[in-house]
């Protein structure tokens, strides 16, 4: 029996704009064959009708993918009011329909019901999990599963265009929001009901929109590879964001290179910082000797660095 291709062991992150039409997990297949890689990883899907930002981990940057499902995100979404659909975006079925009749004032008054921390009922088209099986999952059979309420928080929700049913607006939000049953809850605060008819991710932390890359520019960028001889190590890799910017909210400390041995070994070590660090809290951890990152450990009870997500160097590197 043959053995499977390994792909190489290549680590960071490609900042993905994600097109129509395609599904988070296709994309990610795509991106991985790209780069010939052995490991990968997205953070936080984006259904098949969304586009944008998706930061997709490679190689050891997938340890670090949490972080970046546990920070805030940004979206342009256009809400189509006056229809109500199963899924609570266009690919759903129509299940009512009602007369517009908004003004922006009352449309501005019902977002603001929304801003600060507020509960959130999560969609049944959504990916979260009952008994193993994602919820839409059930939603296809008919099936409707009792959800629990989630605490998410909206920094912002601004109107930026409101033009007969059509409403364009930019949320800033925490974790865990579907922008899906965000609109879906504005409609009915309305009473004319609301879809997603468009969605966009603009940011997932503080990562810069204009690094984004297109499959336009991966596909160009390999056959200039191929018809150049060009390495991928010179015309791909370079797109790649560091992996530790995945952790990059957190607090850093520093090891000395003998402590660093013991780390990687998964021992607690002594580091040095800047600051003064509690314990309990998660920390970058690199090497004085380099600045290379290692990975995210924690400040024990006795004021060491244990480790809890580790990177594993290739032999090359």
């Amino acid at each position: 029996m043959a053995r499977r291709r390994k792909g190489r062991a290549i680590d960071g992150i490609l900042l993905l704009d994600k097109p129509l039409e395609i599904s988070s997990n296709q994309a990610l297949q795509k991106v991985k064959r790209a780069f010939l890689a052995a490991k990968a990883g997205h953070t936080g899907a984006l259904d098949p009708l969304a586009t944008g930002m998706l930061p997709v981990c490679l190689g050891e940057a997938t340890k670090f993918s949490q972080f970046l499902l546990d920070a805030d995100k940004t979206y342009i979404v256009t809400a189509k009011l006056g229809v109500r659909t199963t899924t609570s975006d266009a690919d759903g079925d129509v299940v009512e329909t009602h007369d517009v009749n908004v003004t922006e004032q009352q449309l501005k008054e019902a977002c603001e019901t929304f801003k600060g921390p507020i509960k959130q009922v999560p969609s049944m088209f959504s990916a979260l999990k009952h008994q193993g099986k994602p919820l839409y999952h059930y939603a296809r059979q008919g099936i409707v599963i009792e959800r629990e309420a989630r605490d998410i928080t909206i920094f912002s929700l601004n109107i930026t265009r409101f033009e007969g049913d059509e409403v364009d607006m930019e949320v800033h939000c925490s974790k865990g929001t579907y922008i899906r049953s965000l609109v879906d809850d504005l409609g009915q605060l309305l009473g004319c009901c609301a879809y997603v008819s468009k969605l966009h991710r603009t940011a997932v932390a503080d990562y810069p929109s204009e690094k984004m890359v297109t499959f336009e520019k991966l596909e160009s960028l390999l056959e200039k590879a191929q018809a150049e001889q060009i390495p991928l190590t010179d015309i791909l890799d370079p797109l790649l964001i560091p992996m530790d910017s995945a952790v990059k909210a957190l607090p850093s400390v520093h090891l000395s290179p003998v402590a660093r041995d013991s780390f990687l070994h998964g021992q607690p070590v002594p580091y040095e910082s800047e600051e003064l660090v509690a314990k309990g809290t998660l920390v970058r951890t690199y090497c004085t000797q380099g600045q290379v990152f290692l990975g995210v450990s924690e400040i024990d009870n006795d004021n060491k660095a244990a480790p809890k997500r580790v990177v594993v160097f290739s032999p090359q590197g």
